[in-house]
C-alpha cells in the first residue's frame, strides 16, 4: 500500500509555525501523517525508538522543503519522554499537536491455528496492552503539559477499527485500543474542564491498513496476493479495498485545523464502510 501523504500544496498552510510531534512517526502510517502535517506548515518533530529510521522521514521532509526534525524516544519509558520534550523545546519551543501514532500488535498476542487462545503468551499480551495504551496516555502526559500551560492544543490517539468491533484472533490489540478510545474521551472532557476549551482530544480509528504489524495476517509472504483473512476483510469494506495513509492523513488535517473547534472526545472511523456494514 502507498504511504503518499495528503498533497497539501504550497497554498494550503493553514497549519503555518505550529509544532507538531508525531509518535511513531517512522512507522507507515505514521511517516504520512509526519509529512501530511509538515506539508501544512507545521514543524514536525519525528519521533521513533531509533534515531536512524525517524531521520530518514526528517531527510524526506526537508528535501520537500517543510521542516522537520528527528528525536529518538521510547514512549514506554518517561524518562526517555521527558528528554524528548527538552529536545523538542530546544528546536521549536512548546508543543501544539500531538499525535500518538506510536503503538503495534505482536504475533505472540495473537491467536491462530498454531496458536490457540490459551497458549497465548501473557508477557506478549501485556507488552501490547502497555505499548498502545500506557505509551499513548504517557505521551498526553509528557506532550499534554504544554498545552495545560497555554489553554490551548490539539491531541490525536491512533486507535482502530478493532476497538470498535472485535476482530478474530487479535485480542490483546483490539482491547488495548478499545481502551484508548475509552482515555481518549475522559482526557477530553478532563482536559476541557480543568484547563479550557482551546484544548481538544480526538482519535483516528483506522479500518484496514496494510501496514508493517498487520502484512503477516493480510498477505501471503510467497505469493503476494490476499490470504483469506485479507480477502473477507475487503469483502467485507463496502468500499471494496485496503485503506491509503493518504485516507488516514486527511482525516488528520480536518481535526488539528482551526475549523473542527468543536469536536473533542470523538473516535472517528476511517474505514471504507466497514464499521456500517452488516456482513449482508
Amino acid at each position: 500500500m502507498s504511504a503518499r501523504p495528503v498533497a497539501a500544496g504550497r497554498a494550503d498552510r493553514r497549519l503555518e509555525g505550529r509544532v507538531a510531534v508525531v509518535t511513531g512517526g517512522s512507522g507507515g502510517l505514521g511517516s504520512a501523517l509526519a509529512e501530511t502535517l509538515a506539508g501544512a506548515g507545521a514543524r514536525v518533530v519525528v519521533m521513533g525508538r531509533h534515531l536512524d529510521t525517524a531521520e530518514a522521514v526528517a531527510v524526506r521532509i526537508r528535501e520537500r522543503g517543510d521542516e522537520a526534525q528527528a528525536v529518538p524516544c521510547d514512549v514506554m519509558d518517561p524518562t526517555s519522554l521527558a528528554s524528548a520534550r527538552e529536545r523538542v523545546h530546544e528546536l521549536y519551543g512548546p508543543v501544539d499537536i500531538l499525535v500518538n501514532g506510536a503503538g503495534g500488535n505482536d504475533p505472540q498476542a495473537t491467536a491462530s491455528g498454531e496458536r490457540s487462545f490459551f497458549d497465548l503468551d501473557p508477557a506478549a499480551l501485556k507488552r501490547v496492552v502497555e505499548l498502545n495504551l500506557m505509551g499513548t496516555l504517557q505521551a498526553c502526559q509528557a506532550f499534554g503539559r504544554d498545552m495545560t500551560e497555554r489553554g490551548e492544543g490539539v491531541i490525536v490517539n491512533v486507535s482502530s477499527m478493532a476497538s470498535e468491533r472485535p476482530l478474530t484472533r487479535v485480542v490483546g490489540y483490539a482491547a488495548a485500543k478499545a481502551a484508548v478510545n475509552n482515555f481518549t474521551r475522559w482526557l477530553a472532557v478532563h482536559l476541557a474542564q480543568e484547563y479550557g476549551a482551546g484544548i481538544r482530544v480526538n482519535a483516528l480509528a483506522p479500518g484496514f491498513f496494510l501496514t508493517q504489524q498487520n502484512q503477516y495476517l493480510m498477505v501471503d509472504a510467497e505469493s503476494g496476493e490476499l490470504t483469506p483473512r485479507g480477502a473477507t476483510v475487503v469483502a467485507h469494506t463496502p468500499m471494496g479495498r485496503l485503506g491509503d495513509a493518504r485516507d488516514l492523513a486527511s482525516t488528520l488535517l480536518w481535526l488539528v485545523d482551526p475549523g473542527s473547534t468543536f469536536v473533542t472526545g470523538a473516535v472517528v472511523p476511517v474505514d471504507g464502510g466497514f464499521s456500517a456494514f452488516g456482513g449482508v
